[in-house]
């Protein structure tokens, strides 16, 4: 008997586009527990039914978030700001795809410099590994955001505010729910 293949993606950036699109326009609760709802019965047994907010200060920005999957390869969480926040995208190893609920988001690359990208409610962002952009998100927007690749590789990156701002509980959160859901979709058998 050969032993069982270990899953990789799961989540098809499409289906994810048209679950997100569902919870465009709806009033914050109700678009969070659309996403999630939706989210749990395409995916059974991928996504954390509980919604965990905490504090996310990448590159600057900072905003709120709840992590709704993480494993070795893919991560899937939703992020927003009631204030509007700045900064870096950082420049990662996986892809990253933004689909935008609520608000705008606006950015610009190295590519293209001196034009701006504005990202609306029902659109889609993208940054390819390797990318940076510098980033604008208004009051009120909210995203839910996928990674796919290397999702250790992004940690740093991930932690770097919370770190320089020594701010532990932010710290603890991001590591031990991002190894409890790791370790859950191990036992499951996807990387």
């Amino acid at each position: 008997m050969s032993a069982p293949t270990a899953m990789a993606h799961i989540f098809d950036p499409q289906r994810l586009h048209d679950i997100s699109r569902r919870a465009t326009g709806l009033p914050h609760r109700e678009m969070v527990r659309t996403l999630i709802d939706d989210l749990a019965s395409t995916y059974p047994g991928h996504i954390e039914p509980r919604e965990n907010w905490f504090m996310s200060v990448v590159g600057g920005a900072t905003g709120i978030m709840t992590v709704l999957h993480c494993s070795l390869s893919e991560y899937l969480f939703i992020f927003g700001t009631p204030v509007g926040t700045e900064g870096f995208s950082g420049r990662y190893r996986h892809d990253i795809v933004d689909f935008l609920i609520a608000g705008e988001m606006w950015t610009y690359t190295e590519e293209a410099c001196g034009a701006r990208t504005i990202t609306r409610p029902g659109e889609v962002a993208f940054l390819h590994p390797g990318q940076a952009k510098g980033v604008r998100v208004t009051e009120d927007s909210w995203m839910l955001e996928y990674g796919r690749g290397p999702v250790i590789a992004c940690l740093p990156m991930a932690l770097t505010g919370a770190v320089m701002s020594l701010d532990g509980k932010t710290i603890w959160k991001t590591l031990s729910v991002s190894t409890r859901l790791i370790c859950r979709e191990l036992r499951q058998g996807k990387v």
